[in-house]
């Protein structure tokens, strides 16, 4: 430790400064490395979301955080196709594509894979879960008028 001088007053400081050598080395990440991008790939079998990381040649991860910035912004359709066509709606996908071929511009997102194996989760500690519907299907009569 040595003691340091006040270069305008030229008093030294009240506390002694540690000094040494300085070691520094250049990190060669260069940009032709790191970038990666993705219009199709595998998809986990179980989960049926894309793989991750650039190796796997997987997609890019939409965190909570980014889920929570996208609905703070009203972003709700964008949000739905993120985490439903976009991930692992394995019908939502055929039907998007589907629609994009024939010049239509509306889809309506599915269940995601990861709710049903979330369910098959749940199944398998012994919970019976099941999925009601509760909109009435076309040409279906009320049980109201039905009497």
């Amino acid at each position: 430790q040595s003691t340091l001088y006040d270069g305008r007053t030229g008093e030294p400081f009240d506390r002694k400064v540690t000094m040494g050598y300085i070691y520094m080395l250049k990190l060669h990440h260069l940009v032709d490395d790191k970038i990666h991008a993705r219009s199709i790939g595998p998809y986990s079998l179980v989960t049926q979301q894309p793989l991750g990381g650039k190796a796997q040649f997987g997609g890019q991860r939409f965190g909570e955080m980014e889920v929570w910035a996208l609905e703070a912004y009203g972003a709700a359709y964008t949000l739905q196709e993120m985490l439903t066509v976009k991930s692992d709606d394995v019908a939502g996908r055929t039907k998007v594509y589907e629609s994009i071929v024939r010049g239509e511009d509306n889809f309506e997102a599915g269940i995601p894979e990861s709710f049903n194996v979330l369910v098959k989760e749940m199944r398998s500690l012994g919970l019976n879960v099941e999925l009601v519907n509760t909109k009435p299907k076309q040409g279906d009569v009320p049980a109201e008028a039905a009497e």
